[in-house]
């Protein structure tokens, strides 16, 4: 009997409600603590930036609760310089105050690539495929004397190049190209050269094409 009534004491009890009024108190704080560390429920909308200048975009998101990162540039020579490009997450997204977005900015140089090896080495098609896949821009073809749309050099700027040397994708590269112009010179020199032989032996002159009479004795 004195078991029972210690367990049923109201001693025993106010301490477990006691005990439980404090984790349920424990748990809300937690939880309040945890939404504002995290801004719960708070968001921000995206400000578009592409276009701005770098310092310019800073500012505005700065003015709205976020943070920019440059992390990438590219090149676009009919937008400014230092003009932003691309941004992530784009305009528009909402995210929690405090977001990180990262931009790209346009380029003040030139982009350069290695120039593949076409020369005497690839047809006109192949060479203008593989050029155009890599980003190079192509002028009009340069005809030389040689094998027909077989490509003998490539030219930038109004010399040679090479394999292996970077060259600026935004300057179009010519191709010097074969047009069997010699060959067809060749073929045309040889025709003016045919010779008809007439067959028909050459008849010897007579008396009577001398003018002489024949006297018969």
């Amino acid at each position: 009997m004195g078991f029972f009534k210690k367990i049923f004491s109201t001693y025993v009890w106010g301490n477990l409600l006691a005990m439980a009024a404090v984790a349920a108190l424990a748990v809300f704080v937690l939880w309040k603590g945890l939404a504002l560390y995290t801004n719960h429920g708070e968001t921000v909308t995206v400000p578009s930036l592409v276009g701005l200048q770098e310092s310019d975009a800073l500012y505005t998101l700065e003015r709205a609760g976020l943070r920019g990162l440059v992390v990438d540039s590219a090149y676009n020579k009919r937008k400014p310089t230092g003009s932003i490009l691309d941004q992530q997450p784009a305009a528009g997204f909402k995210v929690k105050a405090g977001r990180e977005i990262h931009l790209t900015i346009n380029s003040a140089q030139t982009p350069t690539l290695p120039l593949p090896d076409v020369a005497d080495n690839s047809s006109l098609r192949e060479a203008q495929a593989k050029l155009t896949a890599m980003g190079f821009k192509l002028g009009p073809v340069e005809y030389i004397p040689g094998d027909r749309d077989w490509v003998y050099g490539v030219k930038s700027r109004g010399r040679n190049v090479y394999p292996g040397e970077r060259v600026p994708v935004d300057v179009p590269l010519i191709l010097q190209v074969g047009n069997s112009a010699a060959d067809e010179d060749l073929d045309e020199w040889d025709d003016s050269l045919d010779v008809v032989i007439d067959d028909d032996p050459v008849a010897e002159p007579s008396g009577d094409d001398y003018g002489l009479d024949l006297i018969d004795l």
